[in-house]
């Protein structure tokens, strides 16, 4: 008699190992992991983490504080229909621009928690700067409006606003979509922010281009270790950084980008990055990311590169150029 309960407790341990198992992601044809589909990082988390919180993982008090004060910032800028949960912002006249924006007002969760901050070490969520990688973060945001070579990467379309291409990918304030496409032998990610693809090639002995070639977004290479993608990324563009809602990040021409990608679930992707970077940092620094499926299509996001309004842009600085005794700020607009 006494063998009934404990073989019922034997099925409810086993039961429960068995629901407690690691998902297991779907297999391509030719038997690497299935990443495809459309995805999304836009959430409300920073790269690296604000004053307000305590640590890396956010109490509901914390999230309410960041999105009450982002809804300040933004004020008629943000979509009403993005949280009906949340009061529409009020109405804004005369707004400066006509952006807006279309991000998820929630704080990024792993594992159900709240993250304050992608940066997880340094324990601080910081990225670690040397002195001379904080010097260059100040060149990065200093740039001449005379010519059209040395304007921002961002207005010129070469890179995408906000850095949602990357590497790493950034969550920003629209447009915050991606879709994976994997054959045998490369991983293509498009980026629906500027339009852009990133072709990474699947090659285990990580072969890069020469080390003159260095494009906007770098040279990827990857391999699958396990169910994850692994991607290193080097040759990047010294012109290039990658912007974010709260730090950026700028490369030497030593930084090597390391970024992982795992399935966790049948609608979600564990996206992992990390930098080591000896000219620029005092140590390495490592992020993590969750990346959520949504719905398509990708729709083209159209720039304006080599439209008609560069030759206005510039026509300010040809003047002072022609009239080098003029005001260098001309006069407010009544």
């Amino acid at each position: 008699m006494r063998r009934l309960p404990l073989l019922a407790l034997a099925a409810t341990l086993v039961a429960g190992t068995a629901f407690a198992a690691p998902y297991r992601a779907p297999h391509t044809a030719y038997g690497a992991p299935d990443l495809q589909g459309i995805w999304t990082n836009s959430a409300l988390t920073f790269l690296e983490r604000p004053p307000i919180f305590k640590g890396l993982i956010a109490t509901p008090q914390e999230e309410a504080m960041v999105i009450a004060g982002f809804r300040k910032m933004v004020g008629g800028l943000l979509e009403p229909s993005v949280d009906p949960k949340l009061p529409a912002p009020p109405e804004v006249k005369n707004a400066p621009q006509a952006d807006i924006l279309e991000m998820d007002l929630h704080l990024g969760r792993i594992d159900g928690q709240m993250r304050s901050s992608w940066v997880v070490d340094p324990a601080d969520g910081k990225i670690p700067y040397n002195q001379a990688g904080k010097a260059a973060l100040k060149a990065a945001d200093r740039h001449s409006y005379d010519g059209p070579e040395s304007r921002p990467a961002e207005e010129r379309c070469l890179i995408a606003i906000g850095s949602p291409d990357g590497p790493p990918m950034m969550n920003t304030g629209f447009n915050a979509n991606y879709q994976i496409v994997q054959t045998k032998d490369s991983v293509a990610i498009e980026i629906e922010m500027n339009h852009d693809v990133r072709i990474i090639r699947l090659d285990p002995q990580r072969r890069h281009i020469p080390a003159e070639i260095r494009p906007w977004l770098g040279d990827s290479v990857g391999w699958w270790e396990g169910d994850t993608l692994v991607i290193e990324t080097t040759n990047f563009e010294p012109r290039s950084h990658v912007s974010s809602l709260n730090g950026d990040i700028v490369y030497s021409p030593q930084a090597k980008l390391i970024e992982r990608f795992t399935r966790t679930g049948p609608g979600e992707i564990l996206y992992q990055f990390g930098v080591d970077d000896p000219a620029y940092l005092t140590k390495p620094w490592r992020a993590e990311m969750p990346m959520r499926a949504t719905k398509g299509p990708i729709y083209e996001y159209a720039c304006h590169e080599g439209n008609y309004s560069l030759p206005n842009a510039l026509a300010g600085a040809r003047y002072q150029e022609a009239h080098p005794a003029a005001p260098a700020t001309p006069a407010a607009m009544p």
